[in-house]
């Protein structure tokens, strides 16, 4: 049995489960549509974040063992963005930029956090998930450059070679990093916060109904 706290994040609540089936629809209507228009790279994106969605349901051949569905969402801002909002800014900042980007990677790593602990012998404690969710959001923006490159490369894309000089290029890339552990570090300590405060919850909820 796992002793990290990590496996009460799989819920089995009838609305949570409710909402989170309604970011999976959604999830998999866009990732759908992105790869029916051509744009390969964020429908596999898209694709993935929802079959990982599934697994906690599957695994446990019931519905409502769903992940929280604020994690879900998180998870789902790049297609929401790209869907709704394509393009907005707010104090500069465009909305379907890095930061947003890189946040939804973050949470996806969390969420591969999560599903290790419940469904493997690996066991995190959530200073580790922290340190996890950090890594392996560094180690997307590695992949998701390559990905970038080789669409660029064979599909005729122009992700990265859109025109710009050399330098203007890897400048860019290297902002994409600096985003990404930004955004890791940021995510990890927020879900953290988010995961103490439901287990601290849960367990005041276990005193007060054992209590005369």
């Amino acid at each position: 049995m796992s002793t990290s706290g990590l496996r009460e994040v799989v819920e089995a609540r009838r609305l949570n489960a409710a909402l989170g089936w309604l970011v999976v629809a959604f999830l998999l209507l866009t990732a759908t549509s992105e790869l029916l228009v051509g744009d390969v790279v964020w429908g596999v994106f898209v694709a993935a974040v929802a079959v990982i969605a599934l697994i906690p349901p599957v695994a446990f051949r019931d519905p409502t063992a769903m992940l929280p569905w604020e994690v879900l969402a998180l998870a789902s801002l790049p297609a929401v963005g790209r869907t709704l909002i394509a393009g907005e800014t707010v104090a500069g900042v465009t909305l379907t930029g890095r930061i947003t980007t890189y946040l939804a990677v973050a949470t996806v790593a969390l969420i591969v956090a999560v599903e290790t602990d419940v469904f493997t012998p690996v066991r995190m404690n959530h200073s580790f998930a922290v340190f996890f969710v950090t890594m392996t959001t560094m180690a997307a923006a590695g992949v998701w450059a390559v990905m970038r490159y080789a669409s660029d490369v064979l599909l005729g894309t122009d992700w990265l070679l859109d025109g710009r000089p050399e330098e203007v290029v890897e400048t860019a890339l290297m902002w994409d990093f600096v985003a990404a552990t930004v955004a890791g570090v940021v995510a990890g300590l927020l879900f953290e916060f988010y995961f103490r405060r439901r287990s601290n919850a849960a367990e005041r909820v276990a005193v007060e109904v054992a209590e005369p």
